[in-house]
């Protein structure tokens, strides 16, 4: 069995989530590719996109929060967007690659890609079984009006809404977001501690700034230092270079944080820490509940990061607060109540269960079978 994963580098969600599909498949023998689809069209296109969106994010949260309500706007009033026709550009280049490189699966845990792969199903081009996966704790716009052949939703509490915005029924499935298998591992904290050289008895605020470290780091960084005495900051900037740099600059001098910079070794962070401020990324915020972490979810990028949180918190699986400094005091709150710590992870080991891409393996494995 030979599956073909397209993803697209805006965010870092979507990569992880190709990657940990990916991996299961291996693991059992399969072949699996994870392809930047846009890179089929020049690596220009795709850095162009990559670098765009970014920036976007990370210096005008509040215009990229706009386009998303926008997209609201849009997919309520037309059957066919502005994005599907954009991505449409891509079908020519896709399907040249698949003549050349035959697939029996193509999964897409991105839109983009599921909007090519739905232009190409209507201009009558061949294509294998075609699987999506949401990596978001909401139906984004525009995924209703792409025609996969299944879709993987994040929980079951979305499927109405999905259906609602049009998606039928028989084609969804709720297995979660897919993670990777280093995230289902059940280390303990203080396994996880000592293989990261950590002291086993002392209290770890983890501050993660998703793949492209955007927010407020800095301030949440300070904020956290004036706010406590003995506990321990463990700050990932992500690829946020910037904010790497500026935090060694101002902490030099301050023991308690400890700069990471961007790590492959999050699951272990993550499982070692006792709170993590984290970005209400889809992806970022399924491992954390995977492992079983308490936690703070940060200020969101407007748009599905909102809906994300809101989720989560009304699940009683993280807290948050409007302001930076409300956050602050939550996770100090967090960090002092035991009990309250226990609840959370409870909630999120009922909620989110960590096994998605071994039944999306599984799934998959049918759905060829039944094509032969």
């Amino acid at each position: 069995m030979k599956v073909l994963l397209l993803s697209c580098n805006t965010g870092g969600g979507h990569n992880s989530a190709a990657k940990a599909i990916a991996e299961e498949l291996l693991t059992h023998g399969e072949e699996a590719y994870v392809l930047d689809y846009l890179c089929l069209a020049g690596n220009g296109v795709s850095k162009l996109v990559g670098d765009g969106y970014v920036q976007i994010v990370k210096k005008t949260p509040l215009l990229f929060g706009l386009i998303y309500k926008l997209g609201m706007v849009i997919s309520r009033l037309t059957r066919k967007s502005p994005v599907y026709y954009i991505n449409g550009c891509m079908a020519k280049y896709l399907n040249s690659y698949l003549k050349e490189h035959p697939t029996d699966v193509l999964i897409m845990p991105h839109l983009y890609p599921a909007e090519t792969v739905t232009y190409m199903k209507r201009k009558g081009m061949d294509l294998p079984v075609t699987i999506a996966v949401m990596t978001d704790y909401t139906c984004i716009p525009f995924w209703e009006e792409t025609d996969c052949d299944h879709y993987i939703l994040p929980h079951e509490a979305l499927r109405k809404s999905c259906i609602k915005k049009g998606i039928p029924n028989e084609k969804i499935q709720t297995f979660g977001i897919p993670v990777a298998k280093n995230c289902r591992l059940k280390i303990s904290k203080e396994e996880a501690r000592k293989k990261l050289g950590l002291e086993l008895n002392q209290k770890y605020f983890l501050a993660a700034g998703g793949s492209m470290g955007a927010g407020d780091f800095i301030e949440l960084i300070q904020r956290l230092v004036s706010r406590t005495d003995t506990e321990q900051i463990l700050a990932v900037c992500g690829n946020n270079r910037k904010a790497e740099r500026k935090l060694k600059k101002k902490f030099k001098d301050e023991p308690r944080v400890i700069v990471l910079g961007f790590t492959n070794q999050m699951p272990l962070y993550l499982s070692a820490c006792d709170v993590v401020f984290t970005k209400p990324g889809g992806l970022t915020s399924t491992e954390a509940a995977v492992i079983g972490v308490p936690m703070i979810h940060t200020t969101p990028i407007p748009g599905c990061e909102t809906v994300n949180r809101r989720f989560f918190m009304r699940a009683g699986m993280s807290w948050s607060a409007l302001t930076l400094k409300g956050q602050v005091s939550k996770g100090i709150r967090l960090m002092n109540d035991v009990e309250a710590q226990k609840k959370m992870i409870e909630r999120q080991a009922k909620q989110i269960h960590g096994d998605a891409a071994e039944q999306l393996y599984e799934f998959i494995r049918l759905q060829c079978r039944a094509k032969k």
